[in-house]
């Protein structure tokens, strides 16, 4: 039988490697995964009536959260150090005309969330993970497409996707909360 300790280690090394493959799929999907490609810019995806955005949104958001679980099954320095992982691997996968639009976003919203979660984590898991997340897709989303695109044109698309991927991580945030309180494993 597993030990408590030893079933956090592997949760928290399951969201190690989910969130580090978010980034170079998230920077794959933008060049080639859409409804439309612009040329000389991003695939774009439907994320609301009206809206659309560059497809790595989902991933982006989908990552927001899984480095949040990652530093509540780990601890604060892997979460720093999947921060420094995420950079390179964002520099080694982005596409050359977007590396370093792609590195600064995920670098200042990605400390952006960290910065956000780590105190409000023993508030409660999904108030955490939910208002860290928000504050991090907000600034890459602004960071990204100013850098990338000189524009903010797809700004509202961007928050809309990534806060998606956000709300449909809320489910889960919610049953490992209960599993975790009913295991005696963490509070809130």
């Amino acid at each position: 039988m597993i030990s408590t300790e030893n079933r956090m280690r592997l949760e928290g090394l399951l969201f190690f490697v989910g969130f580090a493959a978010c980034i170079p799929l998230a920077n794959f999907m933008i060049g080639n995964v859409g409804s439309v490609c612009v040329p000389n810019g991003p695939c774009l995806i439907p994320v609301a009536p009206g809206l659309t955005a560059p497809s790595g949104v989902l991933l982006v958001g989908l990552g927001l959260v899984l480095r949040d679980l990652l530093q509540r099954r780990l601890g604060l320095w892997w979460a720093v150090a999947a921060i420094v992982a995420g950079g390179i691997l964002s520099a080694t996968f982005a596409p050359p005309a977007l590396v370093f639009a792609s590195v600064a976003a995920f670098l200042m919203s990605e400390t952006a969330d960290l910065l956000v979660f780590t105190p409000l984590q023993r508030r409660g898991l999904i108030l955490a993970a939910v208002a860290s997340s928000v504050v991090g897709l907000v600034m890459d989303s602004i960071v990204f497409l100013v850098l990338a695109f000189g524009s903010l044109q797809f700004l509202p698309g961007q928050v809309v996707g990534k806060a998606l991927m956000v709300l449909v991580a809320i489910p889960v945030l919610a049953w490992l909360r209960a599993r975790d309180q009913r295991l005696g494993l963490l509070p809130a």
